[in-house]
């Protein structure tokens, strides 16, 4: 359903280099009734899926570690992040997606997924929606070494944790990915691990 009380007027393009940053101008109707121009930029790099696999019997979860630019130019010094398995839909639908993504990147082969919840992550600036996941894994589902596709330049190292080290690495700041940390406390909260 569209908000009647917001007008789109113009929609520029400032890049389309990586993914699309509009320039977006629109009018919006107050509650005291009189309209005000606003402009705002938006960032369109589409929508994601993450999840975050876990190991009752061995208490284990598995993470992943990469280099990310924008946290190296806002202070990360070394620029690595640890961080669940993501990744962009491109066209997929959100289960498919993420299915692809773990063989990808962790190398497990699961066919079982659980949707939890969706959520934006950063709703002042970025169009993305994250459909976020768990599900189960165990030894037998690792087919490949994972790390992600060279193609996309993608050099991903995996990880396998205690849960209770991967929450106290959120206590150190060694985790400081906010998908990562939604999964890791829902295992907890949902009392799954």
């Amino acid at each position: 359903m569209q908000n009647p009380d917001i007008n789109i007027l113009q929609t520029e393009i400032l890049s389309d280099n990586w993914y699309t940053l509009n320039k977006v101008t629109y009018s919006v109707l107050k509650k005291d009734g009189t309209t005000e121009t606003q402009s705002r930029e938006a960032y369109d790099r589409g929508n994601g899926a993450v999840i975050l696999l876990y190991n009752q019997l061995s208490n284990t979860v598995i993470l992943t570690r990469q280099f990310r630019l924008p946290t190296y130019i806002n202070g990360n010094e070394t620029g690595m992040l640890i961080e669940a398995c993501a990744g962009l839909l491109d066209n997929d639908n959100p289960e498919d997606c993420i299915k692809r993504e773990t063989e990808e990147e962790t190398g497990y082969k699961i066919s079982r997924v659980e949707k939890i919840f969706k959520a934006y992550m950063s709703p002042g600036s970025v169009t993305e929606i994250l459909h976020f996941f768990i599900a189960e894994y165990s030894n037998e589902m690792k087919i490949t070494d994972g790390g992600g596709l060279e193609e996309e330049g993608e050099n991903i190292e995996v990880l396998e944790l205690s849960f209770e080290e991967a929450l106290k690495m959120i206590d150190t700041g060694e985790i400081k990915d906010a998908k990562t940390i939604m999964l890791l406390q829902h295992l907890r909260i949902k009392g799954i691990m």
